[in-house]
């Protein structure tokens, strides 16, 4: 049932990019109106009526709640700040930023996705990779996560290789250094159990210790800057993706599927289990729609309708339709992802990436609250020199 509560649970998972803190702690959620056809009215309180961020902001809300169970339409209605709420909430800002630094290397600006399915085979970790491989195409630093700790395959697929490295503590602690890979004007940092385990050897953990080595990847790598961060999820809905949700909550789920109906209904389940842990799901991606051979005949071998019927079901866009093609599995194999080349399956990638861009749009940081800040900061400043002079 639609409450409330619901609504405010939700909004948790919407972060300010700037002060990396939710809209419900910063005081910046005001409250919900819910009518009884599911229509849902947000009341966001902004520090400055004219903010940069306000449309980030309200599509991040309209996203979030618009993928609750029971939710037909989100209005977002903005307000500024009276001077009262706007002095809590930088001392909230400067008490989190002294006494609550962050786990995580992540910067809060950063996009999260996370691409998942319900079920294996489906081309999860390859659609991961030529996604990486695109977005660091266009100019972005994109963080890959595999956290298929048990069924690793980003390392081969990207043609990197090695152990990790963890960087000496420089007073906040050791970090893990992330394996880098240049694509065209971007860059590629990642970490998989790949770079600490053998390939053909299995690693035999209970659900606690999958979601601590996820947990390790999260908290303790020296991501540094980075545009998006892509974490290759293992198929289900267990320990791992409930564990992420609590991480992480403002990643969002891309859920990948193959036309077959099986696959499209345990897909579902992926993003059932998404939204039971408020994440958005930004989108379904269909893998393996279909075979043009040579002469241009084309074959339906996994059947079709599958990303559209599934995309109609959670009631999220279907963002691309990957083909099947020989280029995408050789890639893999060599470790150069087609989506880095050219030909049709690149051109499947790039429709993949324009879409991605359109649903998860970076965010432009230069925002009121930042400048808030520094004016604090320099009033701060300016106080103490008067104080010290005098």
């Amino acid at each position: 049932m639609l409450t409330e509560e619901t609504i405010r649970s939700a909004m948790r998972g919407v972060i300010d990019p700037e002060l990396g803190d939710d809209l419900v702690d910063l005081g910046m959620y005001q409250g919900a109106e819910l009518s009884p056809d599911g229509a849902v009215t947000v009341h966001i309180a902004l520090t400055t009526a004219g903010c940069p961020l306000r449309a980030q902001i309200q599509r991040d809300v309209t996203g979030r709640i618009g993928s609750l169970t029971g939710v037909t339409s989100v209005r977002v209605r903005t307000s500024e700040m009276s001077p009262d709420q706007k002095k809590q909430l930088m001392a909230r800002a400067r008490l989190r930023a002294r006494e609550n630094p962050s786990v995580t290397e992540i910067p809060a600006r950063t996009r999260v996705l996370a691409i998942s399915s319900g079920k294996g085979g489906v081309g999860k970790s390859s659609v991961t990779v030529n996604l990486a491989a695109g977005l660091a195409g266009r100019g972005y630093t994109v963080g890959l996560l595999d956290a298929d700790i048990a069924g690793f395959s980003v390392p081969r697929m990207l043609g990197v290789q090695g152990r990790l490295q963890v960087r000496p503590d420089d007073g906040q602690g050791p970090r893990i250094e992330p394996f880098t890979k240049t694509v065209g004007p971007g860059l590629i940092k990642v970490v998989s159990m790949g770079f600490v385990s053998p390939e053909n050897e299995a690693i035999m953990w209970r659900g606690l210790m999958l979601n601590r080595g996820v947990q390790h990847w999260v908290e303790d790598v020296a991501w540094g800057d980075l545009d998006y961060l892509l974490v290759d999820m293992p198929p289900g809905t267990g320990d791992i993706q409930m564990g992420l949700a609590r991480m992480l909550p403002r990643a969002e789920m891309l859920i990948v599927t193959t036309p077959a109906l099986a696959a499209q209904k345990v897909a579902a389940r992926a993003a059932d289990m998404a939204r039971k842990g408020y994440l958005r799901v930004a989108g379904v991606i269909e893998n393996m729609s279909g075979f043009t051979c040579d002469h241009g005949e084309h074959y339906d071998l996994f059947g079709s309708g599958g990303g559209a019927r599934l995309a109609a079901e959670i009631g999220a866009p279907l963002l691309a339709q990957i083909p099947l093609q020989p280029a995408i599995s050789a890639g893999g194999d060599i470790g150069e992802p087609a989506a880095a080349g050219k030909g049709e399956a690149a051109q499947s990638f790039a429709i993949l990436v324009d879409a991605v861009l359109e649903v998860a749009p970076m965010v432009e940081m230069q925002g009121c609250t930042a400048r808030m800040l520094d004016a604090v900061g320099v009033a701060l400043a300016a106080k103490a020199d008067q104080t010290a002079g005098g």
